[in-house]
């Protein structure tokens, strides 16, 4: 049986296993990615995040959200391993480019926007919705 035909059959593709890159979603470092670094028991892992900031730490499953992507690094890997495999893998820009990274990044905008930006929006929605209107009429 080929590595496809069985990865068809299992329907699952985002495993908890080393280097699999992670998003906290709970606790302090929320929003924040990080890798599985060693996995300790079915509840825990050792994630670390290299420019995110988030420290070498024991954390549950619970408080991860596993992502598609994955770096190469072995069992109980050091902080130079992980950081050089980070960036050859271009985590951050390959994170940007999925949907997930680009919908956590307009939230972040448009949690961060000021009033005046804000009613820029607005008047550049209207303007859109206007000609929608005009053409369709």
């Amino acid at each position: 049986m080929s590595h496809n035909s069985l990865r068809f059959r299992q329907g699952f593709t985002r495993f908890v296993q080393n280097g699999r890159v992670c998003l906290v979603n709970y606790g302090p470092d929320a929003g924040k990615l990080v890798t599985i670094v060693d996995v300790v028991d079915q509840n825990r892992c050792v994630v670390y995040g290299p420019t995110s900031g988030v420290a070498r730490q024991m954390i549950g499953y619970k408080r991860l959200s596993l992502t598609d992507l994955k770096i190469a690094i072995g069992r109980g890997a050091r902080k130079g391993s992980v950081e050089k495999a980070w960036t050859e893998f271009d985590v951050e820009g390959k994170w940007a480019a999925t949907g997930w990274g680009k919908k956590q990044a307009a939230r972040k905008a448009k949690a961060s926007s000021n009033d005046f930006e804000r009613f820029k929006t607005m008047v550049a929605k209207k303007k859109i919705n206007e000609a929608a209107r005009k053409a369709t009429a």
